[in-house]
């Protein structure tokens, strides 16, 4: 039965594996010893390192990415290895992001992957029988699992079966029963706070004999000889379960002793097990998210201290294939696992649950406690905002912006980020890519409450959007707000004439003279993008980051700008996609000029490496449409007379079952398949070539 605090619980689980994440990943090994650790910041007490933005992290992706299984092949069942391989093939840009690619026979995940491309299937590719032992029994069975204990609430066996399904794609023996301890115990931890059940839950779906039962009860003995002494527990784990008893770069047996140590030495206390996490070292990103997930579900929200809350501001950042799902919304996603946690019960999911969540679009209801959704200041020094539950135009919750001592020609932008740059972050961890999560053409909405206590002229404020590269702001009209009403603010994005969007919101503007200076609050809620999108890409308004030229992200390849295009030259077939992962109908025209290669193509509704429609030169004097379903076959063919060294105009319509190419204006293809409804749009080569692409358009139908 799931708990009618579900979607709470899930919210805190997901912001609780996202804190521990973040306050582990600056004293990773090897650098970071544990004695370094320690010797450097002692008793840690909050995040060690300040992140303008924190870039994605394998601990995230994996969760994040591989439940998407749940979606493309286990949509009316439970779910097998092979579905969950399918999505590591189809998300995952090789060789770069989702997870550490440290070579075969070294990253356990790098190992199972290449299995998976040569045809080897899971479990298989992840067995003790293929891998060896060390491989197959690393951390990563345990760290990309947290999401199938969520999704699956006060049922311990069945998460701990989703998660050890996951799980054996790259895992076997010890590396598998991670999996299941730490799925049993979120999954646990909706019914009990009590961390002592939550432990004896997840060890229950362990073998008795494994070692990682034997780890377990060794600390939990342990801690009933010194309950108050962490640090000598993690001293007799190096001492009897290290690293060196482990071979391999980060075995799952020492760091399954640091999360139990962890958990049973918090106490039930969220930030106390984290911190614990991170000071223990080993693996401490993984440990430290994997424990974070338990206490945030047990513990809720008022449990997680605003320390670590608030710089995550609702927000991370993932990098797998599609730039526009790297951008993630905590409070928007805790509402899609909460809606696949009713279906997999098979209860009956709530009607205002199901209202708040529109796939492919914007809309923050600031219904969770607490929740920001990511919305920032670019002044605090004359705001500063919060969640509040004191006015809401709908529901109980809504953002509110304190605005003190404004005067005429004071500003502060309220504003959501729906894309980033690569000098918004300190570093370049897992190379994360974007595609906009806001485009011309669509609508923004939003309603406005003031309550103003100071001045003598009304607040006023303007719809804005930023620029990416140029940093130009593209301000609508000035209107005054008005005093304790809520005011309907609407708007269309303006064309962006190349250029991609990255910030959407309001400029609050003081009017009010200086000797009365205007003080009072603003409540946003209901803030929605939404509608159909018309933009075009300049690349001469593009750059390079993490690798990518924006806002693609490129699987395979050498990418790069040159004379006002994006220049691909390949060795071997390769794609770049980019635009709303679920566009449905839409035509996308590109100039393309090949420059060598027999296959130049165009591809609509993309959902990954190995999902979506191409279409384009195939060959000399023939063009054709491929349907890529792991695996490319050839729905239409035709001949058409191309060169080399000559641009053409392409033009492809997906709408409804029928795929349509056009070249030069012409029509010379079309396919008729109901394969995918919707998808990214990029370009793609099944072979060696090098090829300009110019003038990118895309318009939703």
């Amino acid at each position: 039965m799931i708990p009618s605090n579900y979607l709470e619980k899930v919210y805190a689980g997901y912001l609780g594996m996202n804190i521990g994440i973040r306050l582990g990943a600056p004293v990773e090994p090897t650098i970071w010893t544990y004695e370094r650790i320690r010797n450097t910041y002692g008793d840690i007490t909050g995040y060690v390192k300040e992140f303008k933005n924190f870039a994605a992290d394998d601990d995230a992706n994996g969760p994040y990415y591989f439940l998407r299984a749940l979606y493309d092949d286990a949509k009316d069942r439970d779910i097998t290895p092979n579905d969950v391989a399918r999505a590591w093939l189809n998300y995952a840009r090789e060789g770069v992001g989702m997870f550490w690619w440290g070579g075969y026979g070294v990253s356990t995940e790098h190992t199972a992957y290449i299995n998976l491309k040569k045809g080897i299937p899971a479990p298989q590719s992840g067995s003790i029988a293929q891998n060896g032992k060390v491989i197959a029994e690393q951390i990563g069975g345990q760290i990309f699992i947290d999401t199938w204990g969520l999704v699956n609430p006060c049922n311990p066996k069945k998460a701990a079966d989703f998660g050890e399904a996951a799980a054996r794609v790259s895992h076997d023996g010890e590396g598998v029963w991670g999996a299941r301890f730490f799925c049993a115990a979120i999954s646990k931890a909706f019914e009990t706070s009590d961390v002592g059940e939550i432990i004896e839950a997840g060890l229950a779906q362990v073998p008795a004999n494994s070692s990682y039962m034997k780890v377990a009860r060794a600390v939990l003995a342990f801690h009933q000889q010194h309950p108050g002494d962490f640090r000598a527990c993690r001293d007799r784990l190096e001492r009897d379960w290290g690293y060196d008893k482990y071979p391999g770069v980060c075995h799952m047996i020492p760091n399954a002793g640091v999360c139990i140590l962890a958990l049973i030495y918090g106490q039930g206390d969220f930030n106390r097990t984290v911190e614990i996490a991170a000071m223990c070292g080993w693996d401490t990103d993984c440990n430290a998210g994997n424990v974070g997930t338990v206490l945030g579900v047990a513990c809720g929200i008022d449990g997680i201290a605003d320390k670590y809350r608030k710089p995550i501001n609702d927000s991370i950042v993932m990098s797998g294939i599609s730039g526009y799902l790297n951008i993630l919304d905590i409070p928007t996603y805790a509402k899609e696992l909460a809606i696949l946690g009713f279906r997999l019960a098979g209860e009956e999911c709530p009607q205002a649950l199901r209202d708040s969540f529109i796939e492919g679009e914007i809309y923050f209801d600031f219904e969770l406690p607490g929740s920001t959704h990511n919305i920032r200041l670019s002044n605090p020094f004359f705001c500063a905002a919060k969640h509040s539950t004191e006015k809401a135009f709908k529901g109980a919750g809504s953002l509110e912006v304190l605005f003190d001592r404004m005067v005429r020609g004071d500003q502060c932008k309220i504003y959501y980020k729906p894309f980033y740059n690569r000098d918004e972050f300190n570093d370049e961890r897992y190379s994360p890519t974007f595609a906009p999560k806001a485009y011309s053409g669509q609508t923004v909405s939003m309603q406005i409450y003031l309550d103003q206590w100071n001045g003598n002229e009304t607040i006023g404020i303007a719809p804005y959007v930023r620029l990416a590269k140029s940093k130009k702001e593209l301000v609508q009209g000035y209107r005054k707000l008005v005093h304790s009403e809520w005011l309907l603010v609407e708007f269309q994005i303006p064309d962006s004439e190349g250029e991609l969007i990255d910030e959407v919101g309001i400029v609050l503007e003081g009017y009010s003279p200086g000797k009365f200076k205007s003080l009072g609050r603003v409540f946003i809620d209901e803030f929605r993008i939404y509608g159909k999108a018309d933009y075009s890409i300049d690349f001469a308004k593009q750059a390079v980051n993490f690798g990518c030229v924006t806002p693609f992200a490129h699987n395979h390849g050498a990418w790069s700008l040159a004379d006002g295009k994006m220049y691909l030259m390949t060795p071997e077939a390769c794609e770049a996609y980019t635009g709303n992962y679920f566009a449905a109908d839409y035509t996308v025209s590109v100039q393309l000029k090949p420059q060598s290669g027999r296959s130049h193509l165009v591809a609509v509704r993309a959902q990954g490496a190995q999902r979506g429609y191409h279409a384009g030169f195939d060959g000399e004097n023939r063009v054709a449409i491929y349907l890529n379903d792991f695996g490319c076959r050839k729905l239409a063919e035709a001949a058409f007379p191309w060169q080399l060294d000559r641009e053409y105009e392409f033009r492809i319509t997906a709408q409804g079952g029928t795929i349509a190419l056009s070249i030069d204006g012409q029509e010379i293809l079309r396919a008729d398949d109901d394969t995918f409804g919707y998808g990214m749009f990029g370009v793609s080569t099944l072979d060696a070539a090098r090829t300009y692409f110019s003038h990118f358009r895309l318009s939703e139908i």
